[in-house]
């Protein structure tokens, strides 16, 4: 009777009943939406993942879900990587589907996408959304993030004048496709092709580049196959594979979002991932991917050197290379012949981006739970520093205090923000790059340590101490600094730390009050009530792991 429904409606569609019997139906999760410009082709790229699925003899059919395009959605898209999850962990069980294209690419849909693909455990094939195209500016290479802030500070300094600022501004991101430097959009992708979801070399492939679009279609061709192979996430995705992520996660120099992004998916594959774990397993492991902002070139010329596959040959020492991936061959196998077209951009283990590392984990009495700094994209002269604290209480305070002429504030100064965590915020917005004060900007100072429980853009740069864990609103230490207590960074040490006693960190904690909550309805309730903290992934607690719902007998 139910199977009967189902062909009916179908037919109620216009479909003749020859194209779907007996064919495997493939579900095209599509996060296109006409306010996210890193999407915004995804819609044609859906028409060709349907030819490669109707060419191998499958049935398409898309579905859209929700499409956090990340600069346009307020107060963060972090707030919804976990909507998407559940959309599409409940799209793949809900429906007659037999295996999935899960499209995107900007920030949080890929690990959105790749957390609920997992919950599910259907057959399932990633198509990037690939990165925009290059643009120049004054004979240099410029893309979107990272220039923007540098261009930022240089306006605010007075060194670029209005005429030229507006200038940038329709001229930096000049095409459809994810932002061109090593962000969190680039970084999660190819961290993706790394742990098996893409077809080899897909995840550079850049947005306007006619390979793109061939690249959807044998993606579709690809997932009709996995079908029938019953090829799901459980058959290839285990504790190598996510050491592989975090592998190519260093080499790449990539975002700090990662460390929380990696934990969450490692979650819902049933791969048990901490915080330092991802330091341990990543020590050692240098950062070959001259791009921005540990470097200088940007995501298209990454994928002129050979993208991914390029530069997992230079690391195959630290790759589990028998990691089977989507295409149905090896790690190992898809890494064979691959070559590197262009030594300065994918580097050599001998000659590295940085002396820095991609990620180092910190501990103290400031983060007992642990916080993460960039070195590659710190100043190395703040890697070891005791600085007198400025701490702002909100984002609000601070955005009216920090341009003060009057502020008492130094180059030594480490900034502190608080209460921008999961639940402070809420959702971690990218806060943690706080603004350098404007009369430092105008003396020539273009970095400071700063200190927030918030997250940083990927495009972004400087000596920042991110995700300090437990955040402030759930009562963390950060919630006890006060403006003045020296603060000792040593990220050689994997130390942060407030000089303070511990008795006059507990005279702080028996007068801290917690901020009642002001979201009381929707699913920024349920948020703020399940999530957990920064060292655990920002997941749900109830939606750890992986489960294969029971249905009932009628269905």
């Amino acid at each position: 009777m139910r199977s009967f429904a189902h062909r009916q409606r179908l037919q109620q569609m216009g479909l003749r009943r020859d194209e779907f019997m007996s064919r495997p139906v493939i579900a095209i999760i599509n996060t296109w939406s006409d306010l996210s410009p890193c999407h915004a082709h995804l819609r044609e790229r859906a028409e060709a993942v349907k030819r490669g699925i109707l060419f191998a003899g499958g049935m398409p059919f898309e579905l859209p879900a929700m499409s956090l395009g990340e600069v346009m959605v307020k107060p963060t898209t972090m707030l919804y990587r976990n909507f998407l999850a559940m959309e599409v962990e409940e799209l793949l069980r809900s429906l007659p589907i037999d295996g999935a294209v899960l499209m995107g690419g900007c920030d949080k849909t890929t690990p959105g996408l790749l957390m609920g693909a997992l919950s599910a455990d259907l057959p399932c094939i990633f198509v990037p959304a690939g990165p925009m195209l290059n643009d120049r500016h004054r004979g240099t290479a410029v893309g979107a993030g990272t220039h923007t802030k540098k261009f930022w500070d240089e306006y605010q300094a007075g060194n670029i004048d209005q005429a030229e600022w507006i200038g940038l501004e329709a001229r930096m991101t000049r095409a459809p496709g994810t932002c061109n430097t090593m962000g969190t959009a680039s970084t999660m992708t190819s961290i993706a092709e790394a742990m098996g979801f893409m077809l080899p070399g897909a995840s550079s492939i850049p947005a306007m580049d006619s390979a793109h679009t061939r690249m959807a279609s044998a993606s579709g061709e690809r997932i009709v196959q996995m079908v029938w192979e019953d090829f799901r996430p459980s058959t290839f995705f285990n504790a190598a594979a996510v050491r592989n992520g975090i592998v190519t996660y260093m080499a790449l120099g990539g975002s700090t979002n990662a460390a929380i992004h990696l934990i969450a998916i490692a979650g819902r594959g049933g791969v048990s991932l901490k915080l330092d774990d991802i330091g341990r397993q990543g020590a050692g492991v240098p950062v070959l991917a001259n791009v921005f902002p540990s470097g200088n070139r940007l995501m298209e010329d990454f994928y002129y050197a050979g993208g991914v596959p390029a530069l997992l040959r230079q690391i195959e020492g630290h790759l589990a290379l028998d990691c089977r991936t989507v295409n149905g061959r090896t790690l190992g196998e898809n890494l064979r012949d691959a070559q590197c077209t262009d030594t300065e951009t994918v580097r050599s283990p001998d000659n590295p981006v940085t002396e820095g590392r991609a990620l180092a984990v910190l501990h103290g009495n400031l983060a007992p739970s642990g916080a993460v700094i960039k070195p590659s994209a710190a100043s190395a002269k703040f890697l070891k520093h005791t600085g007198p604290a400025l701490v702002f209480d909100s984002i609000v305070e601070m955005n009216a205090r920090i341009h003060d002429p009057a502020l008492e504030v130094d180059e030594n100064t480490v900034l502190v923000l608080r209460n921008g965590g999961p639940i402070g915020a809420p959702g971690m917005p990218e806060w943690g790059n706080l603004p350098i004060p404007r009369k430092l900007l105008e003396a020539g100072v273009r970095d400071m340590v700063r200190i927030s429980d918030a997250r940083m853009s990927g495009t972004h740069y400087g000596t920042c101490v991110l995700h300090v864990a437990p955040e402030a609103a759930a009562g963390g230490p950060l919630a006890l600094i006060r403006t003045g207590d020296l603060v000792e960074l040593d990220v050689e040490a994997g130390r942060i730390a407030m000089l303070v006693t511990e008795e006059e960190i507990a005279r702080r904690r028996a007068a801290w009050q917690p901020t009642p909550a002001t979201r009381k309805r929707g699913y920024t309730k349920i948020f703020l009530e399940h999530v957990r903290q920064a060292d655990e992934g920002c997941d749900f607690d109830f939606l750890m792991g992986r489960e294969t719902p029971v249905e009932p007998s009628i269905y």
